[in-house]
Formats: structure tokens, sequence, C-alpha cells
């Protein structure tokens, strides 16, 4: 046995308090006596000794005393001891396809009725979406089966290997199996076939489970929209997978933004295993709904949402030392957004939605500083910081760098260049090519704990962070635009630089790009800070939003549309017996596991237990003495 404190050790000593105050005696009072009777009073407290010994041994409160002293003691030093426990195979982890094709025929109520069947003494349940979930870890039977009865489906993509290696981090240690429940007809990533083996390669058991058969089905695959003078006009695409031609009635209900709507209704004649096109245009502000009337065994196919934003004109602030830049250029050219350029930061910000502060040489003074403090936090204004000289410690009021989401360190050359990398994928950094984005001169930096970094250099050096703070935002983007000779990289140069500018500004400003409010599940969107939002399962809280439902969301005051558009999800006719035929004929490499596993069991927990009894059975013989 060792301990983790051996040190604590110490508090033993506290037994020896425990003796003498067993052992003391009333003060003895001075009395005449004779000689005699002196000497038979001698061997008269000697035999008291002795019998005080004996009392003190015999007395169950001091024996009950002592143990809970001692167990305290040893508990307090952590005491431990290492074994080899053996792979018990117990623990299994079930992985259910939560993809959207598993909405068809109720494959997803036969998934979970199967697992059921699979539950064990040790359980951990994984549901399988474009990012696996764990919706249960090492529990017993009773917990597992609660957890099932509650699960659903969503509209996303399975990644089918993402989870399976997911399930092997999590027998890692002491060995099981893994079941995978799904249609097998869509995945993403690579194919499951492939990490089934590579599981079984680590002596882990894996078993496939098919669920569903072919079914038929009419869904919108598809859509898109496109502005023009008179508003924006939809094309959306119907697919009838069926091998008999279907007449698929619609029914559109269009929001002419007065919280108002046309309805009608239209038909089409779609041949068997083909496709039909139709456009709605001049569709008006807000919430359009095309809804296929017909039923078949896959509904979250049937219903395509169409969002569009009232027109609102984002007001920045451009604050500069430097007349023509290109971030400046880049403002200019986002539809109705109006920039205001200041060489200093004005007492009247309050009306901006938006301040950027793009000084190259020129350190903000404290009344500017403090300025923009109080729009920030008070105001819940959204800032955009600009790495440059301006920003370095050397150079820089101290009190600026409260507001920034990074602390600066120093300017820093690289002759080589230094590459950026994308660490979250948000809306910010979808097709941004920022691998080819060369940095030559930055400012190194380290992010604040509760700061958010989307890209950053070599070294986790951050590029694109932002934080909330106060009731504001703050973005800090560590790529200088500065020209000529002075260039720090090249991102300026290349053309989604003006979208890049365009995507921040419509973040911040709670407006954006059509297709921000138009997108296909799956996708992830980073917000500004921890808020509720509104899905169509209910409402949610977080710093990210995952839009793994079809329907509208509301996030941020924004409603955004979320549709499935998937051809293979909507397949509902694959039948995917190939991938249970592959994964029995494939065999891993052999690797043997090991069959023991190494377990620190503490033993602090029973000694605890110990005491808590030994006092409870202190309390009964006190009070059976009547002293308590």
């Amino acid at each position: 046995m060792a301990f983790t404190t051996p040190l604590a050790l110490a508090a033993l000593a506290s037994i020896i308090p425990l003796i003498i105050l067993y052992l003391l005696y009333p003060k003895p009072l001075d009395i005449q006596i004779p000689s005699l009777m002196f000497l038979m009073k001698v061997e008269e407290e000697k035999k008291r000794l002795y019998s005080s010994i004996t009392r003190l041994i015999k007395d169950p409160l001091f024996l009950l005393q002592l143990l809970v002293l001692i167990f305290l003691s040893v508990a307090a030093a952590g005491p431990f001891f290492i074994t080899e426990e053996p792979l018990s195979g117990e623990h299994t982890v079930l992985i259910i396809d939560s993809s959207a094709s598993m909405q068809a025929d109720e494959r997803f109520k036969s998934a979970v009725s199967i697992a059921q069947n699979y539950v064990s003494k040790k359980n951990s349940i994984i549901l399988a979406k474009n990012i696996p979930v764990i919706a249960l870890q090492d529990a017993g039977a009773s917990s597992a089966k609660d957890v099932l009865e509650k699960l659903q489906p969503t509209a996303t993509v399975a990644d089918l290997s993402m989870a399976i290696s997911s399930g092997m981090r999590l027998l890692s240690d002491e060995g099981g199996r893994i079941i995978v429940i799904s249609d097998f007809t869509n995945w993403d990533g690579d194919d499951p076939v492939t990490a089934k083996s590579l599981a079984e390669s680590y002596g882990l058991k894996m078993t496939f489970v098919k669920v569903g058969k072919s079914a038929g089905n009419v869904g919108i695959i598809n859509g898109w929209l496109e502005a023009s003078d008179t508003g924006y006009t939809y094309n959306c695409i119907i697919k009838n997978y069926n091998d008999r031609s279907e007449k698929a009635k619609i029914d559109i209900s269009i929001s002419n933004g007065d919280n108002d709507a046309v309805s009608r209704t239209m038909s089409l004649d779609i041949a068997a295993r083909s496709t039909k096109q139709f456009m709605l245009t001049n569709i008006g502000n807000g919430i359009t709904t095309v809804k296929l009337a017909n039923t078949d065994d896959m509904m979250v196919d049937n219903t395509a949402y169409i969002s569009i934003p009232g027109v609102s004109q984002q007001r920045v602030l451009f604050v500069s030392d430097t007349g023509k830049l290109p971030s400046k250029t880049s403002l200019s050219l986002i539809p109705n957004t109006g920039t205001t350029t200041s060489g200093n930061v004005p007492s009247d910000i309050a009306r901006y939605d938006v301040v950027v502060i793009a000084n190259k040489n020129t350190a903000l003074s404290k009344q500017e500083i403090s300025i923009l403090d109080k729009f920030i936090n008070k105001n819940g204004g959204k800032v955009v910081f600009i790495a440059s000289n301006a920003l370095a410690p050397d150079v820089a009021d101290f009190d600026l760098f409260k507001l920034l989401p990074v602390k600066p360190l120093e300017i820093t050359e690289a002759s080589d260049g230094v590459l950026l990398s994308v660490v979250q994928d948000t809306r910010l950094t979808e097709d941004m090519k920022f691998d080819e984005v060369a940095v030559y001169k930055y400012l190194n930096a380290t992010p604040r704990s509760d700061s958010t970094s989307l890209v950053v250099a070599e070294n986790n050096i951050p590029v694109l962070t932002y934080q909330a703070m106060g009731d504001g935002t703050v973005v800090y983007i560590g790529l200088n635009d500065v020209l000529g000779e002075e260039a720090w990289g090249n991102f300026h140069n290349l053309p989604e630089y003006p979208v890049f500018w365009a995507k921040l500004i419509g973040w911040l400003g709670g407006a954006g790009d059509i297709s921000d409010y138009n997108i296909k599940a799956g996708a992830i969107t980073a917000l500004s800070q921890s808020m509720d939002y509104s899905a169509p399962g209910g409402t949610m809280s977080g710093n990210r939003v995952l839009y793994d439902e079809v329907g509208i969301y509301e996030v941020a005051g924004k409603r955004i549309a979320v549709n499935l558009y998937n051809d293979r999800e909507s397949d509902t006719t694959v039948d995917a017996s190939d991938v249970i035929e592959r994964s029995l004929s494939k065999t891993g490499p052999g690797v043997v596991r090991a069959t023991t596993y190494t377990v620190k069991k503490d033993i602090d927990i029973y000694l605890i237990a110990g005491v808590l009894l030994l006092m409870l059975l202190e309390i009964m013989i006190i009070r059976k003495r009547g002293e308590l």
C-alpha cells in the first residue's frame, strides 16, 4: 500500500492527547494521615493506577475514538494500491446513427429498440452526427435505457468513422465491444468498414447492425437564392426517388414582411428517378415556406424554409492615422454599410454599430480608451482592433490592454514567413484561404483565458480572436494591412480580403450575407458570447450553435432557415447490405491486445465510511449510558 500524501500521517500524533485525556485524574488533596495508613494508601494508589489502565483499554468509547483518529489520519494521507485487473469486456459502447435518413420509415425507432437488447452492465452511448455526441458514459443498464428512450434523430449527415474512433477512446483502457446501429446509406468522413477493421485490430469487438429497408420518397434536395433589383428569387429542386412517376402537390406560404402571408398551391409531375425545378420570384422579407403536401416515408426533406432579413444600414466608424488602407476600402464595398472615417475616437461613438481601430503608429490616449471602454461595456458596442505598432506594449497605454482579447508581448519579425491555420470552423472562416496567407511580421501575443481564437499562427499565436466583454464584443485581427515595404503580410492582397470584412461586419452588426440566413443542416456558428437561442426543438444555450435540425432558428435577433438539401441523405431506396458484407470480410492487422490493465484503487473512501459507522456506534453507547 502507498500514500498520495505521506506527510498527512503526522496527524496520528493526535492519539497522544486522547490517551492523556483518559489518564487524567482529579487534583489530589493534602490530608494528615499516620505513616502506616500512608503506606497502605500508596499500595492502594498502585492498584488504582493499574485499574485505570485496564479500564482505559476496556472502555469502548476510548477504543472507538482511537480508531476514528487513526482512520481519519490514514485517510488524509490518501492510501491506495495498484492492481492488475483483467479486461472484462463488459463495457458496451452503443453508436446510434442520428442522421436525417434515420428518420425514414421509423429507422431510428428501430435502432433504439435494437440498442436496448445490447445494454450490458456498463454502457456508453454515442450519437453519430456530423460531430459525434457522447450522450452517456460509463453508466449502468438502467441509466442507458433511460437515455435511449429520450434520443431523437437529427438532420445532419453522420460521420460513423469518427463516432467509432470516439468509442475506441472510451474503451482504450479496459476493452469491451462497440455496437454500431445504422442504415449505412450515407456518411461523412472515412469508410466505417475501415474504422471497424482498425478497432478490431486493437482487440475490440465490433458489430454492425443494419436497420431499415428500401423505402419511397419525394423530397426537396436543393435550393438557393438569387438577388435581383426587385427582390430575391428562390430556385428549388425536387427529386422523385420512386420507380413510378409522382404528382407533387406543393403548398407555398410567402411572407411579405408585415406579418401577413400569401399562400398558394402548385403541382408538378415528376417522372420516376428524376428531378424537377421551379422558381419563386420577388420573395419579400420574412420567412417563406415551401412544403410538399404528399406523405411519404421520409418527411424531413418535404419542407424548405427561406429567410429574408430586413435591410438595415450598418454604421461603422473607421479610426486610423493612415489614409489609404485595404481595410477601409473593403468596408466601403459592403452593401448597406455606411462608413465614417476619423483620425481619433470621438465622444459620440454610441451612434455607431461597429468601431474599427486601425491606427498604425499612434497610440490611443487615455480619454479615447475610456470612451471605448464605456462603448463596449456599457453600450454593448462592437470594436475591432487591427494589430500594429500602436498596440505594442512599449507604445500603447496600459489601460488599453484591459480591452483587448489578447495580451501583446512584442513585435516579431519572421523573414521565412509564418503560416496560419484555422482552429475553429465557423461562418467567419468558411471559404477563407488562410493557409495561403503569409505573415512576415506580427504582434506576438497570448490569448486571454475567456477569449475564443478562430485562426492562429505557429506556436498558437492568436490571429483572429474575439471576446465578450460586458455587454459588448471585442475582436482582434493580428493581420496588419499596412501597404508598401512596411507590409506585415499578404492577406490584404488576396481576393478573399473584402469578403472577410463583409462577413465580420455582418456577424458583429447582426446583418450579413443572405447565405448567413439560409444554411444547410450540420453547419456550426460561433457566437460572440454565450446566450440563449431558439431552435426547432426548443430553447438552448451556449456560445456555439450546431444547426442539426430542419426549421427556423432564432439566434441573436436573426431568424435563420436550416434545410437538409442532401441528395444522398434523401435517397431512401439505398439498401446498403454491401456494407455489412464488406465488414464481415474485413480482418484487422492482428495486433494482440493485453489481457489486463493497471488500476489505481483508493482506500480512503472506505476509511471515511468506517469513521461514520464508528461515530454512529459511539452515539449509541453514550445514549445507552444515559449521558446524551
